[in-house]
């Protein structure tokens, strides 16, 4: 009997549809009955989660554990959350969870690493609450790299307005911020941008094939984390 995932999305829900199709596209099928079967809960009135990092609003775990609970009583396995910045709560998550819940920094790991990257300087773009939690600092150079960041003007000035811009559709503009600020990150020695927001690679899917070669899409990770999970390996994606 194949495995069943569960997937907490709507944060956002355009991300969640990139996460789906990235998952259908790197499951080895050949046919509908290869592919894995997964539950969706997309409640996109999880509330912001940077703006409560930052102490200015909502607590979202409340949510993202209703959110929990909701899959596994609908008899998921295990549990993706393609949100970066939700993994600030991974603890308290995994604490009151009866399955797994794959970790989405431990799924880039294991990326870098199949990639031959396993040492050395990497770039880093996220929300700004994802950065200020150190969740990706931490987790990386424990792993033995050195992360490299945006600058205070360049979070304001081209990463969060081109998450922004994601959230609203304007994909083109997004392109234009997230892209500069992640050539920026190559100038100050970055081998491989990691884009560690599930809106960032939906702005950059069509960068250059140079650019692309850097980059080390955070959403992409998972899914691939899931493959793995429903194929009985494991990683440090599942803990």
């Amino acid at each position: 009997m194949p495995k069943l995932l569960g997937v907490l999305g709507g944060m956002g829900p355009l991300a969640t549809a990139d996460f789906m199709r990235k998952l259908t596209e790197l499951t080895p099928a050949s046919r509908d009955q290869d592919h894995i079967p997964a539950l969706v809960y997309s409640n996109p009135q999880v509330p912001d989660r940077s703006t409560a990092i930052m102490g200015r609003g909502e607590s979202p775990l409340p949510a993202l554990l209703d959110g929990i609970a909701r899959l596994q009583n609908a008899g998921a396995e295990a549990i993706a959350i393609p949100c970066n910045t939700a993994h600030y709560w991974y603890d308290e998550m995994a604490a009151a969870s009866r399955v797994p819940i794959l970790h989405i920094v431990g799924s880039v790991c294991d990326l870098l690493r199949e990639r031959g990257i396993d040492s050395g300087a990497v770039g880093v773009m996220g929300t700004a609450g994802t950065l200020h939690t150190g969740i990706y600092q931490g987790y990386l150079q424990r792993s033995g790299y050195h992360c490299v960041l945006p600058s205070d003007t360049e979070m304001a000035e081209l990463v969060m307005p081109g998450i922004v811009s994601v959230k609203a559709g304007d994909l083109a503009s997004a392109k234009r911020k997230l892209g500069d600020a992640a050539r920026r990150l190559g100038d100050r020695g970055a081998r491989m941008i990691v884009l560690g927001c599930t809106e960032i690679p939906l702005a950059l899917a069509d960068a250059s094939p140079e650019a692309t070669a850097r980059y080390v899409d955070s959403t992409a990770a998972l899914a691939q984390a899931c493959v793995a999970w429903a194929h009985g390996r494991r990683g440090t994606a599942e803990t």
